[in-house]
């Protein structure tokens, strides 16, 4: 691992509104600037209730003015939901605005649900169009000559890093024909994570910007000063993923020891595999679970994540993160 970087959802907690959720992630950013992290990412997702993230470029663009040196960016832009001319323009504005700072990445999931991505899309296209769309979405961002008939403008010119994201084979399969750098989602979907950097490695084709491949993982983590405490704290994300597998979405719930150790047995094994890539407990049990992570999956770097109610100590959890990570560097 030479880089440690981190995602945010934005998460509404009970209790707080969508402007208090959206204030806290700037915050967040700026804490976690001076805590060494490398970039820090927001993820596109839409109609839930729980997350403030869904006007991805907007919140960029305010997390990117907060802060100084760290990049900021997409974990990532839903592309089915955008014409690629569109995020061309808004990243290649915010590129301008923000030079060097700033990255792109690119899902092919929706973000949302079936019905929310008609209203996003209007007209849902038949077959997979991703493939034709990153690579049109490389060509607005590149060097188009004078003569193009269409061109982003801001855009054109910019080359704004562009990741692929994936929580599958399809997404590795993609990054490495591209030559792109490559993200895989192992904080909630760890089951192909292996395999996946194995095909990416294995099949990367080296591209103009990326001669070599670079590959993150993300894992969830929640640390504080005792490994007791830690485990508190994360109750509150255990009971979002049960209420994400009982299709009961709402906003982050306080944390509960009580409301975890009453969840049915089938709900809390699914939750377990889900959040299986983690790392959870005070600076010693933090730095074992992560080295372990790095030994098996040799990212180039690793990128947290993790859902805590209260935002001071979710802010700390992220520092104590941090400080085991530069030891692992």
């Amino acid at each position: 691992m030479n880089r440690y970087s981190l995602l945010d959802l934005a998460p509404v907690a009970e209790g707080q509104g969508v402007d208090e959720a959206l204030s806290n992630c700037v915050s967040l950013a700026v804490a976690a600037e001076k805590a060494g992290y490398h970039r820090y990412w927001v993820a596109e997702h839409h109609n839930m209730i729980g997350i403030a993230s869904s006007a991805t470029a907007v919140l960029i663009g305010q997390i990117a003015a907060a802060t100084k040196t760290m990049r900021v960016g997409a974990g990532g832009i839903m592309l089915p939901n955008h014409a690629p001319l569109m995020v061309a323009e808004q990243f290649g504005t915010l590129s301008l605005f923000h030079k060097g700072r700033i990255d792109l990445g690119l899902g092919r999931a929706p973000g949302t649900d079936m019905a929310t991505a008609h209203a996003l899309r209007r007209n849902m296209q038949q077959g997979d169009s991703f493939p034709h769309d990153v690579h049109e979405l490389l060509t607005y961002l590149g060097d188009m000559p004078e003569g193009a008939p269409v061109r982003a403008i801001p855009g054109m010119g910019t080359h704004v890093p562009v990741w692929i994201l994936g929580s599958s084979l399809y997404g590795a399969q993609l990054a490495a024909h591209f030559g792109l750098p490559y993200a895989f989602a192992s904080h909630f979907a760890p089951d192909m994570l292996e395999e996946a950097l194995h095909v990416y490695r294995t099949t990367f084709k080296p591209s103009e910007a990326h001669a070599e491949p670079y590959a993150i993982m993300a894992a969830s983590v929640c640390a504080a000063e005792s490994d007791e405490e830690a485990a508190y704290l994360r109750t509150s994300q255990l009971q979002a993923f049960a209420n994400i597998v009982t299709n009961n979405r709402g906003k982050l719930p306080k944390p509960s020891l009580e409301r975890v150790a009453n969840m049915p047995p089938p709900v809390r094994a699914q939750v377990d595999r889900m959040l299986s890539c983690a790392a959870v407990g005070g600076r010693e049990t933090l730095g074992v679970q992560i080295s372990k992570l790095m030994e098996r999956y040799q990212p180039d770097e690793l990128m947290v994540t993790g859902m805590i109610h209260d935002q001071a100590a979710r802010i700390r959890s992220f520092e104590i993160a941090a400080e085991v990570m530069q030891t692992l560097i």
